[in-house]
């Protein structure tokens, strides 16, 4: 027999005895659920659960929408021929990919507290005094960082040959950008987008921290009165569905956009 093919039984083994042992474990999770089902538990504290869960998804997706907007000047900073240009935005880059978005947060929400002062004499306190302006602020800078890197590189894997073909039909540099080189990179950055986004979601449990009752607050506020670990196990579902539905979403989006690449 040979090593090969020696290698790809033992990783073989390996697979089916990592899928046994998460079987295993979602069964005995699943048998624990039901075991301890409480109604009313559930009617008491499934309101807040909901109301937590619509505080995620508002919060991700003005976040990441923010976060987008603010990736296209910034990739053009980094892809420009200016050096101060990709300097700055190389500066912003790495500094929030670089450094915890708990520390981000945490120097939005206390730090910029420091400036109470001079935050009122320009009319903003009253946007950095809220623990829900602060996460989406800081969430939104810190995802935009994430989403300049993917613009930047699906942009840059598109070959130069494009923009040749395109400048040599006469095309407007407009019309080069949305309708050759940003379809073809929207196929290579879909995916990365998409785990950005997954990634948001988990992260954005941190919120809790700072006064924000999203589903991860309303999950601590429920245990707290209860001390039920299936309060966290119920939190941990909605966060299991919400990247589920992300994953298929995306698949089927990108399914339509190579749609063409089929035979």
């Amino acid at each position: 027999m040979s090593k090969s093919l020696m290698a790809q039984r033992g990783i073989g083994w390996v697979g089916l005895i990592t899928l046994a042992f998460w079987a295993v474990g979602a069964v005995s999770l699943a048998l624990y659920l039901v075991r301890v089902w409480d109604f009313d538990l559930v009617a008491r504290y499934g309101p807040s659960y909901l109301e937590g869960l619509w505080t995620t998804l508002s919060l991700v997706g003005l976040s990441y929408s923010i976060g987008a907007l603010l990736s296209i000047p910034l990739a053009a900073g980094r892809m420009s021929d200016n050096r101060w240009a990709r300097g700055a935005t190389f500066a912003y880059v790495s500094f929030f990919r670089g450094t915890p978005a708990i520390a981000q947060i945490f120097l939005v929400y206390y730090g910029f507290g420091s400036f109470r002062g001079a935050f009122e004499s320009v009319g903003l306190w009253w946007f950095f005094r809220e623990a829900w302006y602060c996460a989406i602020f800081a969430l939104a800078l810190n995802t935009a960082a994430y989403q300049t890197e993917i613009l930047r590189g699906a942009i840059e894997s598109v070959g130069r040959g494009q923009w040749e073909g395109g400048r040599s039909l006469g095309l407007s540099r407009y019309v080069i950008v949305s309708k050759i080189i940003t379809p073809q990179a929207l196929m290579v950055a879909l995916r990365p987008y998409a785990n950005e986004l997954i990634l948001m979601v988990k992260a954005s449990a941190i919120v809790a921290i700072i006064t924000v009752f999203d589903l991860f607050g309303e999950t601590r506020r429920a245990f707290s009165k209860t001390f039920d670990f299936q309060t966290y196990v119920w939190a941990a579902i909605f966060y299991l569905v919400i990247v589920e539905v992300v994953r298929i979403l995306t698949a089927a989006a990108e399914r339509r956009l190579t749609r063409h690449l089929v035979r």
